[in-house]
């Protein structure tokens, strides 16, 4: 059985960091793709970064996080990490990490703000 895990959620101030960890049981995290996306009340869940399948995969991410947030994946820990830095007021959500377009962890909060 998959089970999807995040953590590192928390109360930062605006131009803070904070870093993100998905952990993929039951499963090799590099078996699918896998990504975050973040989702904010009365607003449809956004897809921020994802990395395709594979040894090495490829990772893309949204316009609105180009250039502050950083995805890796650690095979050996089965782990996908998100470094989110220059943090804004408007990257407040819930984040959601998803492995192969099916399983979804239980989300964790992000609030930036003072």
């Amino acid at each position: 059985q998959v089970q999807v895990v995040e953590s590192g959620g928390g109360l930062v101030q605006p131009g803070g960091s904070l870093r993100l960890s998905c952990v993929v049981s039951g499963y090799l995290v590099n078996y699918y793709a896998i990504g975050w996306f973040r989702q904010v009340p009365g607003k449809e869940r956004e897809g921020i970064s994802c990395i395709s399948s594979g040894g090495v995969g490829s990772t893309s991410y949204a316009d609105s996080v180009k250039g502050r947030f950083t995805l890796s994946r650690d095979t050996v820990k089965n782990t996908l990490n998100l470094e989110m830095n220059s943090l804004k007021p408007e990257d407040t959500a819930v984040y959601y990490c998803n492995w192969g377009h099916q399983y979804w962890g239980q989300g964790t909060q992000v609030t930036v703000g003072s």
